[in-house]
């Protein structure tokens, strides 16, 4: 079993003074969520497969309804 490692950043674009959070899933290769967990700062190696975004100020990623894929984010490893 194959697990993805994705990095999910909600940010705020209407207030910028809003500090954005990072949540860290693993996930299998079906798209289920094993594991959520929240990191205490913004990441510094580039470990994830996949970069996604809400930037609606949710601060719960079920409140969530859409994210964006960032493509070449610097956080996502190179294949």
């Amino acid at each position: 079993m194959t697990k993805r490692k994705i990095l999910v950043i909600l940010s705020n674009r209407l207030n910028r003074n809003q500090k954005p959070r990072f949540l860290e899933l693993d996930c299998d290769e079906e798209g289920n969520i094993l594991k959520e967990s929240t990191l205490r700062s913004r990441p510094r190696q580039p470990r994830y497969h996949e970069v996604w975004e809400n930037d609606e100020g949710r601060t719960e990623f079920a409140a969530c309804h859409r994210f964006k894929r960032k493509y070449g984010h610097k956080l996502q490893k190179a294949r």
